[in-house]
């Protein structure tokens, strides 16, 4: 995953407050993107802290555009945002990970992740997230994202989700 942005200090939890400044940006520029990760699991319910905030996006230039102008919005026009490119999004290596100005956390900008996952075949859902429209990834979509990964804390997020939602072990 290319870094763009500040070195990351990472002192700092990403909170559901600053998620949804966020999230009302993308909206506000019309970007479309689906959220996932932990955010995505605080969104349906199932809150643990992080560092980051991801998201998959359309890498359609257009779009990326929309998201360019987002993040300027919430970031005093940080000119690092400016080396996010369509063209990096669609191509072979589709994730960057941007840093704000003030290096206290991430966002995990991905178009697809491997050939398992694309932008383009995520199942979503949307939900009203104190008055914000939010485009999360749906609760088995999640299960199916974490449940093979061999990070620890993803396989435990799998397993709370299956738990939680009644999820099958084949979903």
């Amino acid at each position: 995953m290319e870094a763009v942005g500040t070195e990351p200090h990472r002192t700092t939890m990403m909170d559901l407050n600053e998620a949804k400044r966020i999230l009302t940006a993308f909206e506000a520029e019309g970007v479309e993107y689906v959220l996932v990760g932990s955010m995505a699991m605080a969104a349906q319910g199932l809150v643990r802290a992080t560092r980051d905030l991801d998201f998959f996006v359309s890498p359609l230039a257009h779009n990326i555009e929309r998201l360019k102008l987002a993040l300027k919005h919430l970031y005093d026009g940080d000119p690092n945002v400016d080396q996010i490119s369509a063209e990096e999004l669609a191509g072979e290596y589709p994730a960057v990970e941007y840093v704000p100005p003030h290096g206290e956390y991430s966002i995990d900008i991905l178009a697809r992740l491997g050939e398992a996952f694309h932008y383009e075949t995520l199942e979503f859902e949307e939900l009203e997230l104190d008055g914000i429209r939010v485009r999360v990834a749906t609760p088995a979509m999640l299960y199916r994202m974490k449940k093979g990964t061999v990070r620890p804390q993803d396989r435990l997020d799998a397993e709370t989700i299956r738990r939680e939602f009644g999820l099958d072990e084949e979903d």
